[in-house]
């Protein structure tokens, strides 16, 4: 508890009444006492944020690796995204080939490659409605060259997970390059 020392408060030798310094002494244990049983209240009721992860489903293992499984996708339903060095983005509609929309550069964002995604799921959409299956949607090949960032794949997977591209239809990530798409990705200067 907090004490206060006093002096006796009498005269000294003389005649003449000096008032005396007073000594204060506080006694703060309670208070650490009541410190330490905050912050061991609040550190037991807290709850540490937990790490953020996107759910990745992996291929199984072949068994046999001589056998190649040749999957036919409808070309409609397909769109490929580039990702190159420097956070070029490059994405073309159906097979390179014979494209159904010309290859076309664009940026990362809600401006860029997300609106893209979305006007593209809904002439999926309207497209597999139309042949009588709605179930279909779309089909995303998301091919991150060996320059490009891991920041780059993360931002498209991101617009993957905003845009829902994984609740009407599917995406994948493939690291294999035509040559032809080695090409689209070379930077011009």
């Amino acid at each position: 508890m907090a004490e206060l020392n006093t002096g006796d408060g009498g005269g000294g030798k003389g005649g003449k009444v000096r008032s005396k310094k007073q000594n204060s002494k506080v006694d703060l244990t309670a208070m650490v006492d009541l410190a330490f049983l905050l912050i061991t209240f609040f550190m037991l009721t807290t709850t540490l944020s937990k790490p953020q992860s996107m759910d990745l489903t992996l291929p199984d293992k072949e068994k046999d690796p001589t056998v190649k499984n040749d999957i036919k996708v409808d070309e409609n339903r397909t769109m490929t995204l580039l990702l190159g060095e420097n956070g070029k983005l490059v994405r073309y509609v159906g097979m390179l080939e014979k494209p159904l929309a010309a290859p076309k550069d664009f940026t990362y964002g809600k401006d860029g490659i997300r609106k893209e995604l979305i006007d593209r799921m809904t002439k999926v959409i309207a497209y597999s409605t139309a042949k009588g299956k709605p179930k279909d949607g779309m089909i995303v090949i998301i091919k991150p060259s060996k320059k490009s960032t891991y920041r780059n794949l993360v931002d498209v997977l991101d617009e993957m997970a905003i845009v829902g591209v994984n609740a009407t239809g599917s995406y994948a990530i493939v690291p294999e390059f035509t040559p032809e798409e080695q090409k689209l990705l070379e930077v011009k200067k």
